[in-house]
């Protein structure tokens, strides 16, 4: 779990950056689509959607941008039908990666996933070989002075939610729980008037593979980046965890 935290915070940090380039946007955009291809496009009847739609609101994506990745889930902007695909393989320190993609072209999107694994000195593995590592989780991202372990606890003890873990680091609160428990979960922090930066179903690893060297750090990192970077790439797991002096050297540069 920790190597997803950390990199949720160091995301987290480079925001105004991405945000320049509209990865905020694309970010948010993905999980849209993919909320309302799994649950459909009414906000009402979907959580995930709903709470996917109210952290891009906060962001300030336009109106047209959420219609359009809602539609492109739905099926109803037309063209290609979109299909999930599923990659895992290996890092450098042997760090396993999972890589889930929605895409309209399977030839296309193979080919890319396949170069950035080979170009970041890195390789693809058979189905299942990483997957049985990770478990699927409820993942909610809180920022600001809400961000605060015991408040959040309270919040959803009340609630009844099934929450299995709420980690804070720099500020950046991560709640995880059961992936049916999703729902509850939502309601509950829109109830107590909480906003969500980001949320949705995640990969958390069984077990993390530390990574000392910043070098091998940096690979790993560059990698992630490069593949949340496609289009077609709706997610990346990954099960590593780079101490903090490692993460404080890489974030100097």
């Amino acid at each position: 779990m920790s190597g997803h935290n950390k990199w949720s915070s160091i995301k987290h940090k480079k925001g105004a950056a991405d945000a320049k380039r509209g990865k905020i946007f694309a970010r948010l955009g993905k999980e849209i689509t993919l909320a309302a291809k799994s649950g459909g496009g009414d906000i009402s009847l979907n959580p995930r959607l709903r709470s996917a739609v109210s952290a891009a609101k906060a962001a300030n994506m336009p109106n047209d941008n959420v219609d359009r990745a809602i539609k492109k889930g739905t099926g109803e902007l037309g063209g290609g039908a979109l299909e999930e695909l599923n990659y895992e393989g290996y890092a450098p320190g042997g760090v396993a990666i999972i890589v889930n993609c929605l895409s309209d072209n399977r030839n296309r999107t193979a080919a890319n996933v396949r170069s950035y694994f080979s170009k970041n000195n890195s390789s693809l593995a058979s189905s299942g070989s990483v997957s049985w590592m990770f478990h699927r989780k409820s993942s909610f991202t809180i920022e600001g002075p809400k961000a605060d372990e015991e408040t959040l606890l309270d919040i959803l003890l009340e609630a009844n939610a099934d929450v299995e873990a709420i980690e804070v680091n720099d500020g950046v609160a991560e709640i995880i729980g059961a992936p049916d428990a999703f729902a509850e979960i939502a309601n509950a922090l829109e109830a107590a008037g909480i906003q969500s930066k980001e949320s949705g179903l995640i990969m958390v690893p069984e077990n993390n593979t530390e990574v000392g060297d910043a070098g091998v750090a940096r690979q790993i990192l560059r990698l992630i980046e490069t593949l949340e970077d496609d289009d077609d790439v709706q997610e990346v797991f990954a099960n590593f965890d780079i101490p903090d002096e490692v993460m404080e050297k890489l974030a100097g540069e």
